[in-house]
């Protein structure tokens, strides 16, 4: 092999085995100027109670630079229930919940963003889009399949830090372990993936809540990439209106 065939090997190497290079990848590959889908959301809770609930999500924008919207359809109880996201390349989102059964919007502060989003396993927190520059990386692992990625966040945050696990022939996140200062938090695992519009996209999200030993687990339906999506769809009188 010539010295220049071995250079570009190298630098190729070099680049696969830098995590913020590996994670901009991600985001790379994921990025859409919109999206939208249909949600149905399983909640297995303390002794194996279930709950189903549905919304209806859309985005518009760029990774960490982005608006997004998320409206309960069912079930009645909480139905008209919604959120506007901002999300902000250089802190943390803005975030409003309306609540139509009391008529007004609440703007979620950043001390309250660990609490569970409307009976899910969500946080609030878990809601947003965070840039790759939010984030220290460190490389753990290179599990043969997958890169297993520390991050940590550089911004005020319910976690310390995350394990990622990032499949290397698509680049998409398998895993998520959240911690906090006392232990894990949090398991998020990425299923079902299928391409749409040339994006590999999971089409189930199951997330484990550690501490209170319940599950949800979130299937997409109708999902779409690119739409003519206008910003006027992402204020809070659009939000007040439902989708």
């Amino acid at each position: 092999m010539s010295r220049l065939l071995l250079a570009l090997a190298f630098v190729g190497s070099a680049f696969a085995q830098d995590p913020r290079q590996i994670i901009s990848e991600v985001q790379k590959r994921q990025q859409s100027a919109s999206q939208r889908y249909e949600g149905t959301l399983e909640v297995v809770g303390a002794g194996n109670k279930v709950a189903t609930k549905s919304w209806v999500f859309v985005r518009i924008g760029s990774f960490g630079d982005s608006k997004s919207r998320l409206q309960f359809t069912a079930p009645a109880d909480v139905k008209g229930v919604g959120m506007l996201i901002v999300n902000h390349p250089d802190r943390a989102s803005d975030q409003w919940m309306w609540r139509p059964n009391i008529g007004r919007d609440q703007r979620i502060a950043l001390q309250d963003r660990s609490t569970r989003f409307f009976g899910t396993d969500f946080s609030f927190e878990d809601l947003e889009e965070r840039d790759v520059d939010q984030y220290d990386f460190k490389l753990l692992a290179d599990e043969g399949a997958m890169w297993k990625i520390e991050s940590r966040p550089r911004k005020k945050s319910q976690y310390t830090y995350s394990y990622l696990w990032i499949k290397k022939d698509n680049y998409t996140f398998q895993k998520v372990e959240a911690y906090d200062a006392k232990g894990l938090v949090r398991v998020i695992e990425y299923k079902d993936f299928a391409q749409v519009k040339g994006i590999w996209t999971a089409r189930t999200t199951e997330v484990l809540d550690m501490r209170r030993n319940s599950r949800t687990t979130l299937k997409y339906d109708k999902l779409e990439y690119n739409l003519p999506l206008k910003d006027e769809l992402f204020t809070l009188q659009a939000l007040r209106l439902g989708l």
